[in-house]
C-alpha cells in the first residue's frame, strides 16, 4: 500500500495524511448511507473505523448499498469489512452487530472523535444525534436523501460547532425511494465533512 499512501500524501500532505490515520470514525449503521461513506473514508485514508449494525445483506439492498450478490445473507459489519480491505488491506475494524440505542451509545461510540450517523428512522437518529452531542463528539448526521432528481439540494448545513446536518431536509426516504444517486451524493458528502474536520483538527496527528 506504500503507492497508495504516497499518492494521498501527494494531494494532501504528510501531516494531513497523519491526522486521517490516526483519527477514529464510527459508523452508526452499514446501510446505503453508512456502507458507501465508508468506502469513500477509506479512500481518503481513514484506516479505524468502529461499525455498528445488527443487519444482514439481503438482495433488496444491493440497489443502493456497497454489497454484492455473493454476500446475500452475511452480517453487513463483516461483509463491509471484507470489501473494504479490498481497497485497502490495514484497516483496523471495530465491528459491532448490535442495535444502537439510548443506553449504549457510550459504550458503541465513546472512543470514536467522529461519527456518522446513517439510520433510517427519524426518532433513532434524533436520540443517536442528541446523545452523540452530550458526549462532545463531532456529529456528521443526514436528513433528506429519498427520490429523484434535484441532487444540487443535498448540501452541507453546518448546524453547530460539532454538528453537520447533509440532505435536503426535506425528501424522507421513508416517504420517497432511497434510490443510489441522491443515497451516495449524501454519503460522500458525509465523508468529506468528517475529512474537513479531521484536517482542520488541531487535537489529531
Amino acid at each position: 500500500m506504500e503507492s497508495f499512501q504516497q499518492n494521498l500524501i501527494k494531494k494532501i500532505g504528510k501531516d494531513n495524511l497523519v491526522k486521517i490515520q490516526s483519527a477514529k470514525v464510527g459508523l452508526a449503521g452499514a446501510g446505503g448511507l453508512g456502507s458507501n461513506c465508508a468506502l469513500n473514508l477509506v479512500r481518503v485514508g481513514f484506516r479505524q473505523l468502529v461499525i455498528v449494525d445488527f443487519d444482514v445483506v439481503t438482495e433488496a439492498i444491493l440497489d443502493r448499498q456497497f454489497y454484492f450478490l455473493d454476500q446475500i445473507g452475511m452480517k453487513k459489519t463483516e461483509a463491509l469489512k471484507i470489501n473494504l480491505l479490498r481497497i485497502n488491506p490495514d484497516l483496523e475494524f471495530t465491528l459491532i452487530d448490535k442495535k444502537i440505542d439510548k443506553g449504549n451509545v457510550k459504550e458503541l461510540f465513546g472512543d470514536c472523535q467522529v461519527v456518522v450517523e446513517c439510520l433510517d428512522q427519524a426518532e433513532y437518529k434524533s436520540m443517536l444525534v442528541e446523545e452523540l452531542l452530550n458526549l462532545g463528539k463531532f456529529v456528521v448526521a443526514a436528513s433528506g436523501v429519498g427520490g429523484i432528481g434535484s441532487s444540487d439540494d443535498i448540501k452541507v448545513h453546518k448546524v453547530k460547532k460539532n454538528l453537520v446536518v447533509v440532505g435536503d431536509l426535506e425528501s424522507d426516504i421513508c416517504l420517497k425511494p432511497a434510490l443510489s444517486p441522491r443515497v451516495n451524493i449524501a454519503a460522500a458528502k458525509q465523508a468529506d465533512s468528517v475529512l474537513e474536520f479531521v484536517i482542520n483538527s488541531r487535537f489529531l496527528g
